[in-house]
C-alpha cells in the first residue's frame, strides 16, 4: 500500500485542549481562585477558553475542576447561553468537565482519562495553563505545525535572554548558569493522548515530581521539541500580571 493511500485510509488525528483549572492561585493574593479574576470584560478562565473554541483546529475542550467549584458552576450556566452557541462552529466543540486532582498533574490525568472515551489514542492534546489568556491562534498553529508528525510531541517555550543566577537558600548568589541552550518552559504543551497519559500515570506512581507534561516524557526517556513561542503568552501569577494582560487584550481590541 502506498503511503499516500494509507494516509487516505488512515483517520484524520483530532487536536483537544486540556485545561487544569482546580488551582487556588495562593500567590495571587486573591479572595476567589485567580481564573475567576475579571479580565477585560469576561473571567482569565473565559478569555483562556475563548483562544480554543475559536481555533478551527481545536475539536474540544477538556476542563478539569474542582468538584462542586461554585466560580464554575455560576460561569458555565452564562457561557453556555451568551458564548457557546452563538455561532454554529462552537455547537460542535464540547466543554467536558473533569474532576480537578490534588497537583496539576492529578488533573491533567483526570482529563486526560476523561478524553480517552471521546477521543482515540493517536489524537493530540494540548495541555494549557488556565492562567495563560494571552495565548495567540497564531502559537496554537505554530505548535500543530511543527509537531504534528513527530512522535514525542512538544511545547511552547522562550529561549532564556537574562542572565541566570543559582542561589542558596538565603538568597547568596552562588554562580552565574551559562544559559546557552536553556529555554522556559511555556504552554500550550502537545502530546499524543495515549502517550502522555501513560507517561503520567507512571510519573505519579513512581512519585515523581512533574511540574509539566514534559517533565513526564522525559522521564521516558523522550525528547520532547521545543517550539519558540511569544512573550506576551504570560502566566497570571501576582497582580502585576493581570495589568499586563488588561494590556494585551486592550491592544487586541484597537
Amino acid at each position: 500500500m502506498s503511503q499516500a493511500l494509507a494516509n487516505t485510509l488512515s483517520p484524520r488525528k483530532k487536536y483537544w485542549a486540556v485545561i487544569p483549572a482546580a488551582g487556588v492561585g495562593k500567590r495571587m493574593g486573591s479572595k476567589i481562585p485567580k481564573q475567576y479574576l475579571p479580565l477585560a470584560g469576561k473571567t482569565v478562565l473565559e478569555q483562556t477558553l475563548n483562544v480554543f473554541i475559536q481555533h478551527p483546529d481545536i475539536s474540544g475542550i477538556v476542563l478539569a475542576v474542582t468538584k462542586g467549584d461554585p466560580y464554575w458552576q455560576e460561569i458555565s450556566v452564562n457561557y453556555n447561553q451568551e458564548h457557546f452557541n452563538q455561532d454554529n462552529s462552537n455547537k460542535e466543540k464540547p466543554i467536558i468537565i473533569a474532576p480537578g486532582g490534588q497537583e496539576r498533574c492529578h488533573s491533567v490525568l483526570n482529563a486526560l482519562n476523561i478524553l480517552s472515551l471521546h477521543a482515540s489514542d493517536n489524537d493530540w492534546a494540548l495541555v494549557h495553563d488556565v492562567a495563560r489568556p494571552c495565548l495567540t491562534s497564531d502559537d496554537i498553529d505554530q505548535l500543530i505545525t511543527i509537531l504534528s508528525n513527530s512522535s514525542s510531541g512538544g511545547l511552547l517555550g522562550l529561549p532564556m535572554a537574562d542572565t541566570v543566577k543559582r542561589c542558596d537558600t538565603q538568597q547568596n548568589v552562588l554562580t552565574t548558569v551559562d544559559r546557552s541552550n536553556l529555554w522556559r518552559a511555556l504552554t500550550p504543551q502537545m502530546f499524543p493522548l495515549k502517550l502522555l497519559k501513560d507517561a503520567l500515570t507512571h510519573a505519579i506512581k513512581t512519585n515523581a515530581l512533574v511540574t509539566d507534561e514534559a517533565s513526564a516524557l522525559e522521564l521516558q526517556g523522550l525528547k520532547p521539541k521545543m517550539v519558540e513561542g511569544q512573550p506576551g503568552n504570560i502566566k497570571i501569577t501576582h497582580p502585576g500580571d493581570l495589568q499586563l494582560a488588561e494590556q494585551f487584550f486592550a491592544n487586541q481590541s484597537r
